[in-house]
């Protein structure tokens, strides 16, 4: 069935409960499985005409938004039309993010994250069904086979947050 953009955030926090991802019971592994779900319902109120419609990302490092902590990110980008004069000539939509964001406790191993500054895998913006799940498990082969991704990846986050926030 699906969501209203608008509470997307609220939709993948209860998609995360019904995985057992709670702040202090949380691992990656239940994580990516409610964010594998939750890329995969369909989104209303979103602009059907733009590049990167609805797109996946997966992100990591150390910003100073984390508190300057190794962080990664799950993140789905939304491109919304129910703002502004569509008859405009300039008129363009507006990108939305929802983000899964774990933080995790310092550790030697995370020193190579504090020198790269991080990176991200891009955004997807495969269709929902097949060449979505068939995208999410490209991502998440390039996650298991990068020596530090998986590392954090078997880590515990200290700190979970869910956002929706306006994305550039």
């Amino acid at each position: 069935m699906p969501i209203s953009w608008r509470s997307s955030a609220t939709a993948f926090e209860q998609i995360l409960g019904r995985h057992g991802v709670a702040e202090g019971a949380c691992t990656m592994e239940a994580a990516w499985a409610a964010f594998e779900e939750f890329v995969q319902v369909p989104v209303e109120g979103i602009e059907r005409s733009a590049d990167e419609v609805d797109a996946f990302i997966v992100a990591w490092g150390v910003w100073d938004w984390t508190g300057n902590r190794p962080a990664l990110s799950l993140g789905r980008l939304l491109t919304v039309n129910e703002y502004g004069d569509r008859q405009d000539p300039y008129w363009q939509p507006l990108y939305w993010k929802v983000e899964f964001q774990a933080c995790f406790a310092e550790d030697p191993a995370w020193a190579d994250l504090y020198i790269s500054g991080g990176g991200d895998t891009g955004f997807d913006d495969a269709a929902i069904g097949k060449p979505r799940a068939d995208a999410l498990a490209a991502t998440r082969r390039f996650i298991d086979q990068d020596p530090l991704l998986s590392a954090l990846w078997r880590s515990a986050p200290v700190e979970i947050e869910v956002t929706l926030e306006r994305a550039g």
